[in-house]
């Protein structure tokens, strides 16, 4: 049974949360604060976690650096809950490898799509059979056991999300991918108001690449339209 960890202090949404991704078939383990919650991240080591921010001593963001710089679950992807909506708070739990973001109050059967689209798209690329798997062309490589990219004899290691949009990008390399398609395909949902997250996701990508890439621009937003990988 495939297991999520839900943290957040106010119990009434944790117990509401819990019930219904149990109605759905999954397996929860709650937490009510985030040492708590980083504590039982390590011990239950779950397929997914849900993450408030606004917590008391520990919040949220926090909780996602901590997890993020823990090896052995560095890579759980992590649904970050809260009442927070602005750009700079979306932007710093992207900063810190947050997969999605979902602002309260929030509708159950929004989180359960959304929850069904992250385990979907990390069960994409099984560690077992990503080991050794390289895809190459022209001077880019990509390297799926590590989310990295390789640009002729530099590496850039990249978050999950990074990867897999990179990933999107390099299989359809001269071609435009709509922002549409960017959140369908790698978040699994519908498009709406969340295009904004396709925004920082390539911005946060571009920044990384463009470290290893001798100054060429590889990665082109088509105003309007989507972005293009140019190889």
């Amino acid at each position: 049974m495939t297991k999520i960890l839900v943290i957040d202090d106010d119990s009434a949404i944790n117990e509401l949360i819990k019930v219904n991704l149990e109605l759905q078939g999954y397996e929860v383990v709650q937490a009510f604060n985030g040492v708590e919650g980083f504590a039982k991240a390590k011990q239950e080591q779950p397929a997914l976690i849900i993450l408030d921010v606004m917590m008391p001593e520990v919040d949220g963001f926090t909780v996602a650096q901590r997890i993020r710089q823990t090896s052995e679950i560095s890579d759980v992807p992590i649904i970050m809950l809260t009442a927070l909506s602005q750009l700079d708070d979306k932007v710093n739990g992207f900063n810190l490898g947050v997969d999605d973001y979902l602002t309260k109050p929030f509708q159950v059967e929004e989180l359960i799509v959304r929850v069904r689209a992250l385990l979907k798209r990390t069960k994409q690329i099984p560690k077992s059979s990503a080991i050794r798997e390289l895809l190459t062309y022209k001077e880019i490589t990509l390297l799926p056991e590590t989310y990295s990219v390789q640009i002729n004899d530099k590496i850039q290691k990249l978050t999950p999300i990074e990867y897999d949009i990179f990933n999107l990008l390099f299989q359809n390399h001269g071609n435009m991918v709509s922002g549409s398609k960017l959140l369908k395909e790698i978040w699994g949902y519908e498009p709406d108001d969340n295009v904004e997250t396709i925004r920082v996701h390539i911005r946060h990508l571009r920044s990384k690449i463009d470290k290893i890439s001798d100054g060429k621009q590889y990665i082109e937003t088509i105003y309007g339209g989507g972005y293009k990988l140019n190889i």
